[in-house]
């Protein structure tokens, strides 16, 4: 009798070591990892998103938040599970590649040119082109972020349409390196202009009590429209993706419940991003 009791207890240990072993090996199964762009972060839209996402899937979301240009090398690597980015051009590129499937456009806003309310440039209310060409010509201190970021893509692809190269050896030209929200301190601590995402704008507005001592001065041109989709890392590349938790953040994103929440997220009043998932 004794002896069975042993057993019994044996077994018993035995079974409490495994489902112990167990649920650690499925607590780390329902983990994403994602790499996003410094915008989605530093606006505190993903801390606003991500416990709705894990209530609805069970599923918890963990991210670093770096440049597109990085997130893009991070998935191309096998670092992370899922992609969420801002640059179109790129992330075509990265899917006919191979890296990433599945693009999906979730939100987008716009991005801004901000100043100073002295202009010294004159460009307020022109034409993003105009603004840039007048920046130029005033050799006015503008401050880039120089990083790769998708936000640095599109400025790059502007001063293109400008008509001239990227005045990287301007000494008015500031390549700070750094991400949006330190690029737009930088420009303001010189009085210079610099280009961001909207929402990193309003955040930066917020953070000043509504009194940013830059303000916009160069925005609704219809080449400013700022698209972020979501991409899954191919599995078939990095083996040891979780395309199926991707696709359930994908499809999350895309649904009613996250673009209701991405059209209610709002600072000082007004909203951060718009939903447009097909």
């Amino acid at each position: 009798m004794q002896r069975k009791k042993q057993m019994a207890v044996k077994v018993c240990l035995i079974v409490m070591l495994t489902l112990g072993m167990a649920v650690p090996a499925m607590a780390a199964d329902k983990v994403l990892m994602m790499a996003t762009t410094t915008s989605t972060d530093n606006t505190g839209l993903l801390d606003y998103l991500a416990p709705h996402f894990t209530k609805a899937t069970g599923i918890e979301l963990k991210w670093t938040s770096v440049g597109t240009g990085k997130a893009l090398k991070m998935g191309e690597n096998c670092d992370v599970d899922v992609l969420l980015v801002h640059a179109p051009p790129a992330e075509k590129a990265y899917v006919e590649k191979g890296f990433g499937i599945n693009r999906r456009e979730i939100m987008y806003n716009d991005f801004v040119i901000i100043g100073p309310d002295s202009d010294p440039a004159g460009i307020k209310g022109k034409k993003v082109v105009d603004a840039l060409v007048a920046v130029r010509a005033r050799r006015a201190v503008f401050a880039s972020r120089g990083d790769n970021s998708g936000t640095h893509k599109k400025e790059l692809s502007l001063w293109k349409a400008a008509g001239a190269a990227v005045p990287e050896k301007e000494a008015w030209y500031v390549q700070t390196g750094q991400g949006m929200l330190a690029t737009i301190n930088i420009a303001a601590e010189r009085s210079g202009y610099t280009m961001t995402d909207r929402g990193t704008y309003i955040k930066y507005a917020d953070t000043m009590n509504g009194n940013p001592l830059l303000e916009v001065l160069v925005e609704q041109d219809e080449i400013l429209l700022n698209q972020y989709s979501v991409l899954a890392i191919n599995p078939q590349r990095c083996k040891n993706a979780k395309f199926d938790l991707a696709t359930a953040f994908s499809d999350w994103l895309a649904g009613a419940e996250a673009q209701g929440l991405i059209r209610d997220f709002t600072l000082i009043g007004k909203p951060l991003f718009v939903p447009n998932a097909k």
